[in-house]
């Protein structure tokens, strides 16, 4: 029997000659991404650099190009692709006879990719649809590809709008399974997310837009070691903006590398969310009676806010102590605060389990672990990696760190609790529990708004959580309390 695939130069059954399915570098990048994502539980934002210097050393080696603008898709085909899964998924659940369970999550992926090239980009169909059948030949094979091929030129009879309203319940039906459809994000997320919000659906529907919209690069320059206006003249003018509310921040243009920016490379700035630099800025400005001369961070991996943190005590010749419970994040505190212009300790320390003794510090900042609701926009795949009780899970640690952290803390020092989740079991009912118990030293709530000077739409207080849509910031959450 004669062999009919596998060679160039060999026929079909058709009696046709086999053509080899052609390689796209850039979508099969973006593939393998989703396959490390999916398979390793990987985080894009991890994985993707290391695949980007990968194909761009082996287009060398073939003597062709992969540049910034092939860089510019894969990147959009990946974060793409996870943001608007859902949607996607359902479209897709919509053109196959099976449920989605029974397809494999290879095939899945190449699907929800060509579904993004066809509703969330502007490639024309024919391109969108060939390109990922040729992703389905080289990746899954011809037959798999042929399957590929059908759901494709389905899902591209109708565009995005069609489709919701094809796929998602009318909203006066079911508002939250309306909005994880449209707005692509499971429907515990939707409605924990709406509770914090506690407003209407303006708002609601606000925020989960906000969450799929690519979040600037934000740097922060390090006190004593840097100045916005600093990082701004290094670099040409029309790439960098000011930063909206942190005195320290500094945005790059889009498409803007931070690897390229001197004071990153040195270590004198750092990548960082402006949300997260305000925390650390509002403890620091936070009024104290007494000495001011030790700092603790009590959760500091990996090292952002401990670093601004150790610049900002350095400038009052205060010790920042930066703990972190695993060694390998320790390291990586340890080379985020190397160079810094006053002294700093980084120990292996578990804050549920103190190495230092009771009342040693002045200012405290325990940034807890958690669901990591606040940062959609950087880490889509986490909604869904994430399950509503997964919420629970955290509870007892979070409550353990912020009562350790008032345990820390001298009487009429400041404790800063914060966390990058508005879920309100992992915020305000944390806070609420722990300065209610009798196990915990006592403590009163700290003003946190005049700290944030000309940050806008703070709410009542005394607490602030900031959002996306309303301050172009991860949803950071932040507590301030003086110990009695």
């Amino acid at each position: 029997m004669k062999n009919t695939q596998g060679r160039q130069g060999t026929r079909s059954a058709q009696g046709t000659p086999y053509r080899r399915p052609q390689k796209d570098p850039v979508r099969i990048l973006a593939f393998e991404a989703l396959r490390a994502v999916g398979e390793r539980d990987a985080y894009a934002n991890l994985v993707l650099p290391g695949l980007l210097r990968a194909a761009e050393q082996d287009a060398a080696k073939k003597g062709r190009t992969f540049d910034r603008r092939d860089a510019a898709l894969a990147t959009e085909l990946v974060y793409g692709t996870l943001r608007h899964q859902g949607t996607y998924d359902a479209v897709i659940a919509a053109c196959v006879d099976r449920p989605l369970r029974e397809v494999d999550p290879p095939v899945l992926d190449v699907l929800a990719l060509g579904a993004h090239q066809l509703l969330g980009t502007r490639i024309p169909a024919h391109a969108a649809v060939s390109a990922s059948v040729e992703l389905a030949r080289a990746v899954l094979g011809d037959g798999r590809a042929r399957f590929v091929n059908a759901v494709l030129r389905r899902i591209c009879a109708q565009d995005l709008d069609a489709w919701l309203a094809q796929v998602a319940p009318p909203y006066d039906e079911d508002p939250e399974e309306h909005l994880a459809v449209v707005h692509s994000h499971p429907r515990w997320v939707v409605s924990a997310l709406w509770d914090a919000l506690g407003g209407g659906r303006a708002g609601i529907e606000d925020l989960l837009a906000a969450d799929n919209e690519r979040p600037e690069v934000t740097l922060v320059a390090r006190p004593g070691r840097s100045t916005p206006a600093g990082i701004a003249a290094s670099l040409p003018p029309e790439t960098t903006v000011p930063g909206r509310w942190s005195p320290y921040a500094v945005r790059l243009a889009e498409g803007g590398d931070p690897a390229a920016v001197p004071a990153v490379r040195d270590g004198d700035a750092g990548v960082q969310d402006e949300g997260s630099q305000l925390v650390a800025a509002a403890l620091a400005a936070a009024p104290l009676d007494g000495p001011d001369a030790r700092w603790l961070d009590g959760c500091a991996g990996p090292g952002g806010k401990a670093a601004l943190l150790a610049a900002l005590a350095a400038d009052r010749g205060a010790l920042l102590v930066a703990a972190e419970k695993q060694p390998h994040r320790a390291r990586l505190v340890g080379r985020a605060l190397h160079g810094n212009p006053g002294p700093y300790q980084v120990v292996v320390a578990d804050g549920t389990r103190p190495v230092w003794r009771p009342g040693s510090f002045d200012r405290v900042l325990v940034d807890v672990p958690c669901t990591g609701l606040g940062a959609l926009r950087r880490r889509p795949e986490a909604r869904w990696r994430r399950r509503a009780e997964d919420v629970g899970g955290f509870a007892p640690l979070q409550r353990a760190l912020l009562t350790e952290a008032l345990t820390a803390v001298r009487p009429g020092g400041v404790v800063a609790y914060a966390t990058c989740s508005p879920h309100l079991a992992e915020t305000r009912a944390v806070v609420e529990d722990v300065t209610r118990s009798p196990h915990a030293p006592a403590a009163d709530p700290v003003d946190a708004r005049p700290l944030l000077p000309g940050v806008p739409a703070l709410g009542d207080g005394p607490d602030v959580q900031l959002w996306p849509h309303l301050h172009g910031t991860d949803a950071m959450y932040l507590a301030l309390l003086r110990r009695r």
